[in-house]
């Protein structure tokens, strides 16, 4: 290596200041590669890649992962150990599920893994169950209900509720075994379901409860959906979907040739010749556990890894709210400056119920992230970064109204861009307006510094918005900031009264 590679490997290495952790996923259907870096409560993930390589192709036939399997095996998996070593990953974790474990050569594929220099955990259909519920309350921690979770070889199915994961478990009935079910015949897979379903003691134990849909097969399916329904954000996270929705989508699905499907924005083309299997299975599913409606979840078994490692103090952050306080230090100018801003408006808002105020929250961590921007483009920016985010914990709604107060406190006024007056009500709009005019005034006023905001207050009295300066900041109240003072007054249904 020349000295000017060793000079310029040597700083990047200085600007790498957090670890980074990897989880190679060796699936039924697929393998990956996810590497992590950032907060430990919810890195972003810093690289993703899949080889669709089939390890339960034909298994049900064979009991064996076929030749041509192993060999995609093998390069994905040597590729990736090359790749996580470059990196510079510091924690590796390799890990393999239902193919692997039920494979009569299995054991060939961990030596080939070994042979590369990978340490591969065979996870049993417990562990893989306990992940992927983990991986549901990492990304939505209220999630109370049925966890469905289809990988290529293996059904989990996991109770979850109060942060916790309860009863579970695991049928070998993966999408790639589904085909050979159904091929016995009509009724074949739902007669299958209903007896793995009795003999565990699972028929009907979902009524009522919301069923969440973990796996890239299921996701493709509400990538469909969405096509169908001309949904206006394309963010599967916390995508819900009706059992009626799901049947309507079965008989589309047997109707249209596989180009069409393959045609569709954002569903993988691998993913398309197993899609009317998957909506078999889940239809089969709601009719006899007893979910009408499915919500799905962009997390599972490796986000439920990392869940798992974490103490119950990080366990419990608000990952909505770490992430945004990650990405406003990240790309704000002042790394304080979101709590600052939200505890300055706060009084204004004191009604606000705390799953609202959490949103305020996450909009002023995020307010200063647009200040690179072309100014005539922030306020886009600003609805942007709410509404494509990678966030969790958090709905469509939730996300407008994010966008809207960014938007407004990013210069765009009190007009609502399209898509979000589609994602939320009239009434909450307007409250995140106020945000926004609130977020838009200490952003002027202070300057984004700390000190104005610690030395000034907004008192809501009733009748009036009072702006409070000690009479050696009277200078930071200017005409531009007293109008954005009176603009914030008059949609609150107040007036503005400056008070030294």
């Amino acid at each position: 290596m020349s000295e000017t590679a060793l000079l310029l490997r040597k700083e990047w290495k200085l600007s790498v200041s957090e670890p980074r952790t990897a989880i190679i996923d060796i699936g039924s259907n697929s393998i990956r590669l996810v590497v992590y870096q950032g907060p430990a409560r919810l890195p972003a993930i810093l690289y993703n890649e899949k080889v669709m390589a089939g390890l339960g192709r034909g298994m049900s036939e064979t009991g064996r992962i076929a030749p041509d399997a192993m060999r995609m095996a093998e390069d994905a998996l040597s590729r990736f150990a090359a790749v996580a070593r470059e990196m510079e990953v510091t924690t590796l974790r390799t890990v393999a599920t239902a193919a692997v474990r039920d494979a009569s050569n299995g054991k060939a594929l961990l030596d080939m893994a070994d042979s590369v220099g990978l340490d591969v955990q065979l996870l049993s259909g417990e562990e893989e169950a306990i992940g992927a519920g983990l991986g549901v309350l990492s990304g939505i921690p209220e999630a109370d209900g049925i966890v469905g979770d289809l990988g290529g070889g293996s059904l989990e199915l996991i109770r979850v509720s109060k942060g916790e994961v309860h009863e579970r478990v695991s049928f070998p009935l993966g999408v790639l075994r589904i085909g050979a079910v159904r091929a016995k015949g009509p009724g074949a897979l739902e007669r299958h379901l209903l007896k793995a379903l009795n003999g565990a003691g699972w028929a009907g134990k979902g009524e009522g409860l919301p069923l969440y849909l973990v796996g890239g097969s299921w996701r493709a399916l509400a990538r469909l959906d969405m096509h169908l329904k001309s949904y206006p954000l394309p963010v599967i996270h916390q995508y819900a979907m009706s059992r009626g929705a799901i049947v309507r989508m079965g008989r589309t699905i047997s109707h249209v040739n596989k180009s069409w499907l393959r045609a569709i924005p954002g569903l993988s083309s691998a993913r398309a010749g197993t899609l009317g299997d998957a909506a078999a299975l889940l239809a089969a599913l709601l009719k006899h556990l007893g979910p009408e409606r499915t919500i799905v979840s962009a997390y599972g078994l490796r986000e439920g890894l990392l869940f798992q490692d974490l103490d119950d103090e990080t366990r419990a952050q608000d990952p909505l709210i770490v992430a945004a306080r990650d990405e406003g230090r990240r790309h704000g100018r002042f790394p304080e400056h979101g709590d600052l801003l939200d505890a300055w408006i706060a009084p204004l808002f004191a009604s606000d119920t705390p799953a609202m105020a959490r949103l305020r929250i996450a909009a002023c961590h995020l307010a200063d992230v647009g200040w690179r921007a072309n100014p005539e483009f922030r306020a886009e920016r600003g609805v942007e970064i709410a509404l494509h985010g990678n966030w969790v914990g958090i709905d469509a709604r939730g996300r407008a109204l994010m966008a809207q107060a960014l938007f407004t406190s990013l210069g765009g006024g009190t007009d609502t861009p399209v898509p979000i007056p589609d994602l939320a009500s009239a009434a909450d709009l307007k409250r995140a307006v106020g945000w926004g005019l609130a977020m838009r005034l200490g952003q002027r006023m202070s300057g984004g510094l700390a000190g104005p905001l610690q030395r000034t207050k907004l008192i809501d009295d009733g009748a009036a918005i009072l702006f409070q300066a000690p009479p050696e900041d009277r200078a930071l109240y200017s005409e531009a900031v007293e109008r954005r003072h009176a603009a914030l007054a008059g949609v609150l249904g107040r007036t503005a009264i400056f008070a030294a």
